[in-house]
């Protein structure tokens, strides 16, 4: 059993690190505030190998591994949960082409996904009546002449207003799941149109839109893996992206706690630093060893999904546990701070706002603890 980190990953995460502290982080309330990311730091994500960090060199990406992409996913993060969100879905997105897409797929997109020419990727499941049951998906797909056809709507969809393509999943056969089909679909598709933005609680400066398919015709090459098979990509794709949520947690929850810990020791009252109190230290404690476990389960998902094991039930339990956990560790901290941490002043409002989200996407709780179950049952 090894705790040390590999070169690579450790240097990917230097990478990650000192991007974010020098990029980043100084424009995270700015990103907060006017709810827009600028397209620079994607652009600088690219530019790091971050937007494919896990995607095979042969394709543009870093070829760094799983272990190395949470690894950079917890440090971006730490400085901006709204930049770590999109920079995860265009991991996703690129992951899901390169492993079910076929050669032209994988050769049109996933470089320029990795690169930053497509800007973003965007990861399109969820619908209005269809969350956490995607069985209940009624978007249509059907062939028409050399071509398919869609017609439905997509919600809570990440950078759906600038996203370059689009991973879609339709309805191509009966009810349920089996029926479900995915298919690459590019920004500029005619019938596809942008819907609602999202006036969202936190994650703020990440895009969140709907999206509406008004007889969209794309190519009949445009099937991603095989028809009716959509089902089995959507739900290895989320539970390599529970891994990436929990590293996001972690992040948020690390930055919560640094800064718990700095206002502790500069905040006095009642002649001390409210450090030197029991109450206090205990609060760090807890969160201290919370996020450590969180870390624990978080890089063993990762890295059982770079060894090629089965990691779902595992995944889900660093997805349940961070995320969970991270909520905690935030709460605290706002505490720690008293009534400043309620204002806009203190970063730890923020992080409190953004923390809540970990524990619905990419699977609820309570989704996580199905999965958790089904495994340990048999």
């Amino acid at each position: 059993m090894e705790f040390q980190l590999e070169e690579t990953q450790r240097l990917v995460q230097e990478t990650a690190r000192e991007y974010a502290t020098r990029a980043i982080a100084p424009r995270a309330r700015e990103i907060d505030r006017d709810a827009h990311i600028p397209r620079a730091l994607l652009a600088g994500l690219a530019d790091i190998g971050l937007l494919g960090v896990n995607v095979p060199e042969a394709l543009g990406g870093a070829g760094a591994g799983v272990v190395a992409y949470s690894l950079a996913m917890t440090e971006v993060a730490k400085a901006c949960a709204s930049t770590a969100v999109t920079m995860a879905v265009s991991n996703m997105v690129a992951e899901v082409i390169a492993t079910f897409g076929t050669d032209a797929q994988r050769t049109t997109y996933v470089p320029r996904l990795c690169d930053g020419t497509l800007v973003a990727g965007s990861f399109a499941l969820s619908e209005p009546e269809a969350g956490s049951d995607p069985g209940a998906m009624r978007t249509t797909a059907r062939r028409e002449g050399g071509e398919w056809v869609l017609d439905g709507s997509k919600q809570w969809i990440t950078s759906g207003d600038f996203a370059g393509v689009f991973v879609v999943w339709a309805r191509t056969g009966g009810p349920g799941t089996k029926g479900i089909s995915a298919f690459l679909v590019e920004k500029d598709a005619p019938g596809l149109s942008v819907g609602h933005h999202e006036d969202k609680m936190g994650l703020r400066g990440s895009s969140t839109t709907a999206l509406h398919f008004d007889r969209c015709r794309i190519p009949g090459s445009a099937l991603l893996g095989q028809e009716n098979g959509g089902f089995k990509i959507a739900m290895m794709a989320l539970d390599g992206g529970r891994i990436g949520i929990a590293s996001q947690a972690l992040g948020i929850g690390e930055a919560a706690l640094e800064k718990g810990i700095a206002y502790a020791k500069e905040r006095k009252a009642f002649g001390a630093p409210i450090a030197d109190k029991q109450a206090i230290q205990w609060m760090i404690a807890d969160a201290r060893t919370e996020l450590d476990a969180a870390r624990l389960l978080t890089l063993r998902a990762a890295w059982l999904k770079e060894k090629g094991v089965a990691f779902s039930q595992q995944a889900a339990m660093a997805k349940l546990w961070s995320s969970e956990a991270a909520w905690r560790v935030c709460d605290r901290a706002l505490q720690i701070h008293g009534g400043y941490g309620y204002v806009k002043e203190y970063d730890v409002e923020r992080h409190y706002r953004d923390v809540r989200v970990t524990r619905i996407y990419e699977g609820t709780s309570e989704v996580q603890r199905i999965v958790i179950s089904r495994g340990a049952i048999g």
